[in-house]
Protein backbone atom coordinates (compact mmCIF):
# COMPACT_ATOMS: atom_id res chain seq x y z
CA UNK A 1 0.00 0.00 0.00
CA UNK A 2 1.45 3.24 -1.03
CA UNK A 3 2.50 6.01 1.94
CA UNK A 4 1.91 8.97 0.22
CA UNK A 5 0.51 10.30 -2.56
CA UNK A 6 2.23 10.43 -6.15
CA UNK A 7 1.97 14.33 -6.53
CA UNK A 8 2.74 15.04 -2.76
CA UNK A 9 5.88 14.68 -0.49
CA UNK A 10 5.59 15.38 2.73
CA UNK A 11 9.58 15.54 2.91
CA UNK A 12 9.55 18.28 0.86
CA UNK A 13 6.14 19.39 1.36
CA UNK A 14 5.40 20.76 -2.13
CA UNK A 15 3.60 19.41 -4.85
CA UNK A 16 5.27 17.22 -7.31
CA UNK A 17 4.43 16.28 -10.53
CA UNK A 18 3.14 12.91 -11.93
CA UNK A 19 6.24 11.04 -12.29
CA UNK A 20 8.01 12.13 -8.89
CA UNK A 21 10.71 13.28 -10.59
CA UNK A 22 9.94 16.84 -10.86
CA UNK A 23 8.93 19.76 -8.71
CA UNK A 24 5.96 20.61 -10.25
CA UNK A 25 3.59 19.54 -13.45
CA UNK A 26 5.03 22.74 -15.41
CA UNK A 27 8.49 21.21 -14.94
CA UNK A 28 7.23 18.14 -15.85
CA UNK A 29 5.61 19.03 -18.67
CA UNK A 30 8.35 21.88 -19.81
CA UNK A 31 11.17 18.82 -19.67
CA UNK A 32 8.80 16.28 -21.46
CA UNK A 33 8.69 19.08 -24.24
CA UNK A 34 12.72 19.78 -24.01
CA UNK A 35 13.28 15.86 -24.84
CA UNK A 36 10.91 15.52 -27.60
CA UNK A 37 12.11 18.24 -29.24
CA UNK A 38 15.92 17.71 -28.74
CA UNK A 39 14.71 14.14 -30.14
CA UNK A 40 13.15 15.55 -33.08
CA UNK A 41 16.33 17.11 -33.88
CA UNK A 42 17.97 13.70 -33.55
CA UNK A 43 15.83 12.11 -35.98
CA UNK A 44 16.54 14.73 -38.57
CA UNK A 45 20.24 14.13 -38.37
CA UNK A 46 19.99 10.95 -40.50
CA UNK A 47 18.89 11.67 -44.02
CA UNK A 48 16.05 13.36 -45.99
CA UNK A 49 12.74 13.22 -45.07
CA UNK A 50 12.31 9.82 -46.87
CA UNK A 51 15.11 8.48 -45.23
CA UNK A 52 13.35 9.03 -41.67
CA UNK A 53 9.98 7.89 -42.88
CA UNK A 54 11.45 4.67 -43.68
CA UNK A 55 13.46 4.14 -40.74
CA UNK A 56 10.20 5.69 -38.48
CA UNK A 57 8.32 2.49 -40.39
CA UNK A 58 10.64 -0.14 -39.89
CA UNK A 59 11.17 0.87 -35.94
CA UNK A 60 8.82 2.33 -34.62
CA UNK A 61 10.01 2.32 -31.58
CA UNK A 62 11.83 5.17 -31.00
CA UNK A 63 14.32 4.18 -28.79
CA UNK A 64 15.18 1.55 -30.51
CA UNK A 65 15.43 3.51 -33.94
CA UNK A 66 17.70 5.90 -32.37
CA UNK A 67 19.81 3.70 -30.36
CA UNK A 68 20.11 2.00 -33.75
CA UNK A 69 21.15 4.99 -36.06
CA UNK A 70 23.75 6.08 -32.97
CA UNK A 71 24.98 2.56 -32.76
CA UNK A 72 26.08 2.12 -36.71
CA UNK A 73 25.55 5.83 -38.19
CA UNK A 74 23.50 6.75 -40.59
CA UNK A 75 25.57 5.86 -43.49
CA UNK A 76 25.57 2.17 -42.60
CA UNK A 77 22.16 1.90 -41.39
CA UNK A 78 20.61 3.36 -44.91
CA UNK A 79 23.37 0.87 -46.91
CA UNK A 80 21.80 -2.06 -44.51
CA UNK A 81 17.67 -1.21 -45.29
CA UNK A 82 18.77 -1.12 -48.80
CA UNK A 83 19.42 -4.72 -49.02
CA UNK A 84 16.51 -5.37 -48.40
CA UNK A 85 14.13 -2.40 -48.56
CA UNK A 86 13.96 -0.74 -52.64
CA UNK A 87 15.46 2.36 -50.98
CA UNK A 88 16.17 3.91 -54.29
CA UNK A 89 13.00 3.43 -55.91
CA UNK A 90 11.23 4.93 -52.53
CA UNK A 91 13.87 7.89 -52.72
CA UNK A 92 12.77 8.77 -56.30
CA UNK A 93 9.31 8.09 -55.96
CA UNK A 94 8.80 10.70 -52.90
CA UNK A 95 11.00 13.22 -55.17
CA UNK A 96 8.93 12.66 -58.36
CA UNK A 97 5.80 12.92 -56.00
CA UNK A 98 7.26 16.14 -54.60
CA UNK A 99 8.57 18.00 -57.13
CA UNK A 100 6.75 17.14 -60.06
CA UNK A 101 7.46 15.46 -63.88
CA UNK A 102 10.67 17.17 -64.77
CA UNK A 103 11.00 19.01 -67.68
CA UNK A 104 14.80 17.61 -68.75
CA UNK A 105 16.08 14.52 -67.30
CA UNK A 106 19.30 15.06 -68.75
CA UNK A 107 20.98 18.06 -67.23
CA UNK A 108 24.84 19.48 -67.63
CA UNK A 109 26.76 20.96 -64.99
CA UNK A 110 30.02 22.86 -65.11
CA UNK A 111 32.28 23.08 -62.32
CA UNK A 112 35.94 23.62 -61.53
CA UNK A 113 37.83 21.06 -59.63
CA UNK A 114 38.18 22.19 -56.36
CA UNK A 115 37.07 21.34 -53.01
CA UNK A 116 34.22 24.16 -52.79
CA UNK A 117 32.60 21.95 -55.66
CA UNK A 118 31.85 19.27 -53.27
CA UNK A 119 28.21 18.92 -52.85
CA UNK A 120 27.78 19.11 -57.09
CA UNK A 121 30.41 16.50 -57.26
CA UNK A 122 29.89 14.37 -55.53
CA UNK A 123 26.08 14.17 -56.07
CA UNK A 124 27.07 12.41 -59.13
CA UNK A 125 28.92 9.39 -58.58
CA UNK A 126 27.00 8.94 -55.07
CA UNK A 127 23.60 9.01 -56.64
CA UNK A 128 22.11 12.37 -55.14
CA UNK A 129 21.02 13.32 -58.40
CA UNK A 130 19.67 9.87 -59.68
CA UNK A 131 17.42 9.85 -56.57
CA UNK A 132 15.74 12.73 -57.89
CA UNK A 133 15.07 11.30 -61.48
CA UNK A 134 17.82 13.40 -62.78
CA UNK A 135 20.54 11.85 -65.75
CA UNK A 136 23.22 14.71 -64.31
CA UNK A 137 26.71 15.16 -66.22
CA UNK A 138 28.80 16.93 -64.16
CA UNK A 139 31.88 18.19 -66.39
CA UNK A 140 35.52 19.70 -65.65
CA UNK A 141 36.03 23.09 -66.99
CA UNK A 142 39.62 24.73 -66.87
CA UNK A 143 38.67 28.34 -65.40
CA UNK A 144 35.55 30.54 -63.93
CA UNK A 145 35.60 32.67 -67.44
CA UNK A 146 34.65 29.48 -69.12
CA UNK A 147 32.16 28.41 -66.60
CA UNK A 148 30.55 31.68 -66.77
CA UNK A 149 30.84 31.67 -70.97
CA UNK A 150 29.43 27.93 -71.29
CA UNK A 151 26.51 28.69 -68.36
CA UNK A 152 25.37 32.25 -70.60
CA UNK A 153 25.66 30.20 -73.79
CA UNK A 154 23.48 27.23 -72.32
CA UNK A 155 25.81 24.81 -73.22
CA UNK A 156 25.32 24.03 -69.43
CA UNK A 157 22.48 23.92 -68.00
CA UNK A 158 23.27 25.35 -64.58
CA UNK A 159 27.25 25.33 -63.07
CA UNK A 160 29.54 26.07 -60.15
CA UNK A 161 30.22 29.58 -59.65
CA UNK A 162 32.01 32.04 -57.51
CA UNK A 163 29.30 33.27 -55.12
CA UNK A 164 29.94 36.82 -56.48
CA UNK A 165 29.67 36.07 -59.95
CA UNK A 166 25.93 35.77 -60.25
CA UNK A 167 25.58 39.41 -59.14
CA UNK A 168 27.87 40.51 -61.12
CA UNK A 169 26.53 38.60 -64.02
CA UNK A 170 23.18 40.11 -63.28
CA UNK A 171 24.48 43.68 -63.26
CA UNK A 172 26.45 43.40 -66.14
CA UNK A 173 29.81 43.55 -64.87
CA UNK A 174 32.77 41.75 -66.72
CA UNK A 175 30.13 41.02 -68.86
CA UNK A 176 26.81 41.24 -70.70
CA UNK A 177 23.82 41.76 -67.80
CA UNK A 178 21.51 38.16 -68.07
CA UNK A 179 19.45 37.74 -64.87
CA UNK A 180 20.98 35.09 -62.89
CA UNK A 181 19.89 33.61 -60.00
CA UNK A 182 22.10 31.56 -56.72
CA UNK A 183 19.64 29.14 -55.24
CA UNK A 184 22.51 27.56 -52.83
CA UNK A 185 25.74 28.69 -51.26
CA UNK A 186 28.04 25.03 -51.96
CA UNK A 187 31.00 26.10 -49.00
CA UNK A 188 31.84 28.03 -46.28
CA UNK A 189 35.15 29.15 -45.43
CA UNK A 190 37.88 26.28 -47.20
CA UNK A 191 40.36 28.77 -48.30
CA UNK A 192 43.72 30.03 -47.23
CA UNK A 193 46.82 32.40 -48.34
CA UNK A 194 49.18 30.95 -49.31
CA UNK A 195 52.97 31.90 -49.87
CA UNK A 196 56.23 30.33 -51.11
CA UNK A 197 58.26 28.70 -48.97
CA UNK A 198 61.13 31.53 -49.06
CA UNK A 199 58.53 33.57 -47.47
CA UNK A 200 58.83 31.96 -44.13
CA UNK A 201 60.34 34.62 -42.21
CA UNK A 202 57.87 37.61 -44.15
CA UNK A 203 54.89 36.11 -42.04
CA UNK A 204 53.79 40.16 -41.66
CA UNK A 205 51.71 41.66 -44.34
CA UNK A 206 53.04 45.07 -43.91
CA UNK A 207 56.63 43.60 -45.47
CA UNK A 208 54.46 41.90 -48.70
CA UNK A 209 54.89 45.53 -50.69
CA UNK A 210 55.77 44.17 -54.40
CA UNK A 211 54.46 40.65 -53.91
CA UNK A 212 52.82 38.86 -56.58
CA UNK A 213 49.46 37.68 -55.81
CA UNK A 214 47.16 35.59 -57.09
CA UNK A 215 43.49 35.21 -57.16
CA UNK A 216 41.42 32.53 -59.16
CA UNK A 217 38.77 35.32 -60.72
CA UNK A 218 38.14 39.19 -60.60
CA UNK A 219 34.69 38.60 -59.12
CA UNK A 220 35.18 35.94 -56.70
CA UNK A 221 35.30 35.96 -52.45
CA UNK A 222 39.13 35.20 -52.84
CA UNK A 223 39.66 38.56 -54.67
CA UNK A 224 37.76 40.77 -51.82
CA UNK A 225 39.26 38.75 -48.68
CA UNK A 226 42.15 39.25 -49.87
CA UNK A 227 41.89 43.02 -50.61
CA UNK A 228 40.59 43.67 -47.54
CA UNK A 229 43.11 41.50 -45.49
CA UNK A 230 46.20 43.40 -47.08
CA UNK A 231 43.99 46.96 -46.74
CA UNK A 232 43.28 46.15 -42.80
CA UNK A 233 47.42 45.76 -42.81
CA UNK A 234 47.95 49.26 -44.57
CA UNK A 235 48.92 47.77 -48.18
CA UNK A 236 46.74 48.77 -51.05
CA UNK A 237 45.84 45.89 -53.40
CA UNK A 238 46.67 48.09 -56.75
CA UNK A 239 49.34 50.12 -55.56
CA UNK A 240 51.92 48.10 -53.44
CA UNK A 241 51.02 44.59 -54.28
CA UNK A 242 50.08 43.13 -57.40
CA UNK A 243 46.39 40.80 -57.64
CA UNK A 244 46.16 38.62 -60.84
CA UNK A 245 43.88 35.78 -61.72
CA UNK A 246 44.93 32.07 -61.94
CA UNK A 247 42.85 29.18 -62.69
CA UNK A 248 43.03 27.53 -59.39
CA UNK A 249 44.42 24.16 -61.14
CA UNK A 250 47.32 26.55 -62.56
CA UNK A 251 48.17 27.75 -59.24
CA UNK A 252 51.07 25.42 -58.09
CA UNK A 253 52.21 25.24 -61.06
CA UNK A 254 52.82 29.34 -60.74
CA UNK A 255 54.16 29.01 -57.65
CA UNK A 256 56.80 26.12 -57.96
CA UNK A 257 57.89 28.50 -61.12
CA UNK A 258 58.36 31.67 -58.92
CA UNK A 259 56.08 33.60 -60.91
CA UNK A 260 54.00 34.46 -57.99
CA UNK A 261 54.54 35.02 -54.17
CA UNK A 262 51.40 33.86 -53.21
CA UNK A 263 48.15 33.52 -53.58
CA UNK A 264 44.69 33.33 -51.90
CA UNK A 265 43.03 30.04 -53.52
CA UNK A 266 40.24 27.44 -52.90
CA UNK A 267 41.05 24.14 -51.21
CA UNK A 268 42.65 21.92 -52.14
CA UNK A 269 45.15 24.18 -54.13
CA UNK A 270 46.46 25.49 -50.75
CA UNK A 271 47.06 21.56 -49.17
CA UNK A 272 48.35 20.42 -52.67
CA UNK A 273 51.47 23.33 -52.99
CA UNK A 274 51.76 22.00 -48.81
CA UNK A 275 52.16 18.18 -50.56
CA UNK A 276 54.47 19.18 -53.03
CA UNK A 277 57.17 21.03 -50.98
CA UNK A 278 56.41 24.54 -52.99
CA UNK A 279 54.16 26.41 -50.40
CA UNK A 280 52.68 26.96 -46.51
CA UNK A 281 49.53 27.80 -45.34
CA UNK A 282 49.91 31.10 -43.92
CA UNK A 283 46.16 31.72 -42.67
CA UNK A 284 43.02 30.03 -43.38
CA UNK A 285 40.05 32.41 -44.76
CA UNK A 286 37.83 31.55 -41.56
CA UNK A 287 40.66 33.41 -39.87
CA UNK A 288 39.84 36.14 -42.07
CA UNK A 289 35.46 35.88 -42.02
CA UNK A 290 34.44 32.69 -40.14
CA UNK A 291 31.53 31.24 -41.97
CA UNK A 292 32.50 33.35 -45.26
CA UNK A 293 30.53 32.20 -48.18
CA UNK A 294 32.62 30.85 -51.28
CA UNK A 295 31.70 28.81 -53.91
CA UNK A 296 27.51 28.02 -55.21
CA UNK A 297 25.35 26.11 -57.57
CA UNK A 298 23.97 28.42 -60.17
CA UNK A 299 21.36 28.81 -63.07
CA UNK A 300 19.97 31.59 -65.30
CA UNK A 301 16.96 32.97 -64.06
CA UNK A 302 15.59 31.81 -67.38
CA UNK A 303 16.66 28.15 -66.73
CA UNK A 304 14.88 28.49 -63.42
CA UNK A 305 11.68 30.12 -65.21
CA UNK A 306 11.02 27.90 -68.01
CA UNK A 307 12.31 24.44 -65.83
CA UNK A 308 10.95 24.76 -62.53
CA UNK A 309 10.67 21.27 -61.76
CA UNK A 310 13.92 20.28 -63.19
CA UNK A 311 15.54 23.51 -61.47
CA UNK A 312 13.97 22.39 -57.84
CA UNK A 313 15.36 18.37 -58.45
CA UNK A 314 18.38 19.59 -59.17
CA UNK A 315 18.80 22.55 -55.88
CA UNK A 316 16.91 19.24 -53.98
CA UNK A 317 19.89 16.85 -54.99
CA UNK A 318 22.80 19.66 -54.22
CA UNK A 319 21.15 20.31 -50.60
CA UNK A 320 20.82 17.01 -50.13
CA UNK A 321 24.35 16.13 -50.88
CA UNK A 322 25.43 19.25 -48.65
CA UNK A 323 23.15 17.27 -45.84
CA UNK A 324 25.23 14.31 -46.42
CA UNK A 325 28.52 16.41 -46.20
CA UNK A 326 27.74 18.48 -43.21
CA UNK A 327 28.44 14.91 -41.46
CA UNK A 328 32.22 14.49 -40.48
CA UNK A 329 31.97 10.82 -39.91
CA UNK A 330 31.07 10.72 -44.38
CA UNK A 331 34.12 13.14 -45.04
CA UNK A 332 36.33 10.32 -45.68
CA UNK A 333 34.07 8.40 -47.78
CA UNK A 334 33.14 12.15 -49.67
CA UNK A 335 36.71 13.06 -50.44
CA UNK A 336 37.30 9.14 -52.05
CA UNK A 337 34.50 9.56 -54.17
CA UNK A 338 35.96 13.42 -55.41
CA UNK A 339 39.40 12.22 -55.62
CA UNK A 340 39.63 10.83 -58.86
CA UNK A 341 40.86 12.80 -62.31
CA UNK A 342 37.24 12.92 -63.75
CA UNK A 343 36.41 15.12 -60.90
CA UNK A 344 39.50 16.99 -58.63
CA UNK A 345 42.46 15.03 -59.75
CA UNK A 346 43.97 14.95 -56.51
CA UNK A 347 45.67 11.98 -54.34
CA UNK A 348 43.27 11.19 -51.52
CA UNK A 349 45.29 12.15 -48.88
CA UNK A 350 45.47 15.73 -50.12
CA UNK A 351 41.29 16.07 -50.22
CA UNK A 352 40.96 14.06 -47.22
CA UNK A 353 42.95 17.22 -45.07
CA UNK A 354 40.74 19.75 -46.67
CA UNK A 355 37.36 18.29 -45.82
CA UNK A 356 38.92 16.17 -42.26
CA UNK A 357 40.14 20.05 -40.96
CA UNK A 358 43.39 17.49 -39.80
CA UNK A 359 46.40 18.92 -42.12
CA UNK A 360 50.41 19.76 -42.54
CA UNK A 361 50.86 23.70 -42.74
CA UNK A 362 53.83 23.47 -44.50
CA UNK A 363 55.58 24.97 -41.48
CA UNK A 364 56.20 21.51 -39.84
CA UNK A 365 53.07 21.38 -37.92
CA UNK A 366 49.73 19.19 -38.42
CA UNK A 367 46.66 21.30 -37.57
CA UNK A 368 43.42 20.29 -36.35
CA UNK A 369 40.26 22.58 -37.75
CA UNK A 370 37.56 20.31 -38.04
CA UNK A 371 35.57 23.81 -39.85
CA UNK A 372 38.71 24.56 -41.92
CA UNK A 373 35.64 23.83 -44.90
CA UNK A 374 31.78 23.49 -44.00
CA UNK A 375 28.79 23.21 -45.87
CA UNK A 376 26.22 25.49 -45.51
CA UNK A 377 23.79 26.03 -48.30
CA UNK A 378 21.25 28.83 -46.94
CA UNK A 379 22.29 32.35 -49.48
CA UNK A 380 22.29 34.95 -46.81
CA UNK A 381 20.82 38.28 -48.60
CA UNK A 382 23.78 40.05 -45.85
CA UNK A 383 25.90 37.84 -47.38
CA UNK A 384 25.22 39.28 -50.91
CA UNK A 385 25.16 43.00 -49.54
CA UNK A 386 28.83 42.64 -48.34
CA UNK A 387 30.04 41.25 -51.83
CA UNK A 388 28.09 44.11 -53.87
CA UNK A 389 29.44 46.71 -51.20
CA UNK A 390 33.26 44.88 -52.07
CA UNK A 391 32.60 45.64 -55.89
CA UNK A 392 32.18 49.16 -54.75
CA UNK A 393 34.04 49.62 -52.70
CA UNK A 394 36.98 48.67 -55.31
CA UNK A 395 35.44 50.36 -58.35
CA UNK A 396 34.19 47.40 -60.07
CA UNK A 397 31.05 48.99 -60.11
CA UNK A 398 30.44 52.35 -61.31
CA UNK A 399 27.02 53.58 -60.46
CA UNK A 400 24.53 53.57 -57.10
CA UNK A 401 22.24 50.72 -56.43
CA UNK A 402 19.99 49.43 -54.50
CA UNK A 403 21.99 46.28 -52.76
CA UNK A 404 18.99 44.80 -50.86
CA UNK A 405 16.88 44.64 -53.73
CA UNK A 406 19.88 43.02 -56.09
CA UNK A 407 20.57 40.58 -53.13
CA UNK A 408 16.98 39.36 -52.71
CA UNK A 409 16.47 38.87 -56.51
CA UNK A 410 19.94 36.85 -56.94
CA UNK A 411 20.08 35.25 -53.70
CA UNK A 412 16.83 32.41 -54.04
CA UNK A 413 16.89 32.16 -50.22
CA UNK A 414 13.38 30.99 -50.16
CA UNK A 415 14.14 28.38 -52.13
CA UNK A 416 16.94 27.55 -50.26
CA UNK A 417 15.39 27.37 -47.06
CA UNK A 418 12.23 24.80 -48.37
CA UNK A 419 15.01 22.23 -50.01
CA UNK A 420 17.02 22.53 -46.73
CA UNK A 421 14.05 21.55 -44.47
CA UNK A 422 13.52 18.86 -46.95
CA UNK A 423 16.55 17.65 -46.40
CA UNK A 424 16.27 17.89 -42.59
CA UNK A 425 18.88 20.66 -42.27
CA UNK A 426 18.30 23.55 -40.17
CA UNK A 427 17.34 26.98 -41.64
CA UNK A 428 16.97 30.36 -40.62
CA UNK A 429 13.65 32.29 -41.03
CA UNK A 430 15.68 35.20 -41.87
CA UNK A 431 17.52 36.25 -44.69
CA UNK A 432 19.38 39.14 -43.46
CA UNK A 433 22.12 39.48 -39.91
CA UNK A 434 25.27 41.21 -39.17
CA UNK A 435 28.45 39.36 -39.97
CA UNK A 436 32.11 40.42 -38.43
CA UNK A 437 35.57 40.81 -40.85
CA UNK A 438 38.44 40.87 -39.26
CA UNK A 439 36.80 42.29 -35.97
CA UNK A 440 34.61 44.63 -38.09
CA UNK A 441 30.94 44.37 -38.15
CA UNK A 442 29.46 44.88 -41.21
CA UNK A 443 25.53 46.06 -41.23
CA UNK A 444 23.93 44.84 -44.38
CA UNK A 445 21.78 47.59 -43.93
CA UNK A 446 24.33 50.23 -43.62
CA UNK A 447 26.30 49.20 -47.05
CA UNK A 448 27.41 53.32 -47.97
CA UNK A 449 28.22 54.01 -44.46
CA UNK A 450 30.68 50.78 -43.71
CA UNK A 451 32.51 51.31 -47.79
CA UNK A 452 33.08 54.93 -46.28
CA UNK A 453 34.28 53.81 -43.16
CA UNK A 454 37.74 52.38 -44.64
CA UNK A 455 40.76 54.83 -45.61
CA UNK A 456 41.73 52.06 -48.52
CA UNK A 457 39.26 51.87 -51.18
CA UNK A 458 38.33 53.03 -55.00
CA UNK A 459 34.91 54.12 -55.22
Amino acid sequence: MAMFDDAFNPRHGLSRCSCGNHSSQEAHDADAAERAQAAAAEDTRYGSVVDQAIMRALFPDDTTRRGFLKAVGSGTAMAAVSQFFPLAAAREAFAAEKIGPLEKKDVKIGFIPITCATPIIMAQPMGFYARYGLNAEVIKTAGWAIIRDKAMNKEYDAAHMLSPMPLAISLGVGSNPVPWTMPAIENVNGQAITLAMKHKERRDPKDWKGFKLAVPFDYSMHNYLLRYYLAEHGIDPDRDVQIRAVPPPEMVANLRADNIDGFLAPDPVNQRAVYDGVGFIHILSKEIWDGHPCCAFSASREFVTQNPNTFQALLRSIVDATAYATKAENRKEIAAAIAPANYLNQPVTVVEQVLTGTFADGLGNIRKVPDRIGFEPFPWHSMAVWILSQMKRWGQLKDDINYGSIATQVFLAVDANRAMKEAGLAAPNESFKKHVIMGKEFDPSKPKEYIDSFAIKRS
